[in-house]
């Protein structure tokens, strides 16, 4: 913690901040996000593309399960997610799921499954090329013959604009949250240093500042990966997903 000359603030440097110390906030954070409307339409996807008879889905990198309430009614659920803080949070909500702290990219649920789900571009968050190899190599060992993957990517380097501001607010009567950050990239990495105003009732501002690394890596590349572990793929640009895409791929 570094104190500064007013001391109604402080300021807390910590890696992937948001899920640990910002945690209680990640759902105020992320308000504005139709994780309702996504999920129908990953559904449709679902019912158009799974070859299984199966209903059990595993959501990786599940975050606080906002995807996962609308899923549970239609499949038997399990999410995976790396930040312990994040899963409590998850577990609280939806008691009925089973949530487990996992890296997506070495995980061993001794399970295989009819629908994968990563959303929300958490693939992004896989910064090397070994490392995202290793985490479609889990996806398919733990995915049934048949069985449907679906991964929002994240922005390309084509979308993806560098320098410019962007702020989300989050306004109710006892809890004011600003975040802040102004967009870069390093070779083929976005860069995002997120900074976070939190006024609430009865307590000082805090000051948070959280770093962010997420891959630009081309859509070509994970297509490529999916084909090589077996996953007849394409690629769909529809409706809620129709900046970022969505990679459908059924395991042959």
């Amino acid at each position: 913690m570094i104190k500064t000359k007013r001391k109604s603030i402080s300021i807390i440097m910590k890696e992937q901040q948001a899920y640990r110390s910002l945690a209680k906030y990640y759902d105020l954070i992320y308000h504005w996000k139709d994780y309702k409307k996504e999920a129908k339409q990953v559904i449709d996807y679902i019912s158009k593309f799974k070859q299984t008879e199966g209903n059990t889905l595993l959501d990786v990198a599940c975050g606080s399960g906002s995807h996962l309430q609308y899923f549970a009614d239609s499949f038997n659920c399990t999410g995976i997610d790396l930040n312990a803080e994040i899963i409590e949070i998850a577990r609280k909500k939806l008691p009925e799921i089973d949530f487990i702290q996992a890296d997506m990219s070495d995980f061993n649920l001794q399970k295989k499954f009819d629908i994968i789900t990563c959303l929300f571009s958490s693939i992004g968050y896989i910064t090397s090329k070994d490392k995202l190899a290793k985490t479609f190599e889990q996806f398919a060992k733990h995915m049934k013959k048949g069985g449907l993957l679906l991964i929002e990517p994240w922005l390309s380097k084509e979308i993806f604009t560098e320098g410019t501001p962007h702020m989300i607010i989050y306004d109710s009567k006892d809890l004011k949250i600003a975040r802040l950050n102004i967009n870069e990239i390093k070779d083929d990495i976005s860069y995002f240093e997120m900074h976070y105003l939190i006024a609430e009732k009865n307590r000082k501002v805090q000051h948070f500042v959280d770093k962010h690394e997420m891959a630009m890596f081309p859509i070509e590349l994970l297509i490529e990966l999916m084909e090589s572990n077996g996953y007849k793929t394409q690629f769909l640009k529809e409706d809620m997903f129709s900046v970022r895409g969505l990679l459908v791929g059924v395991k042959e």
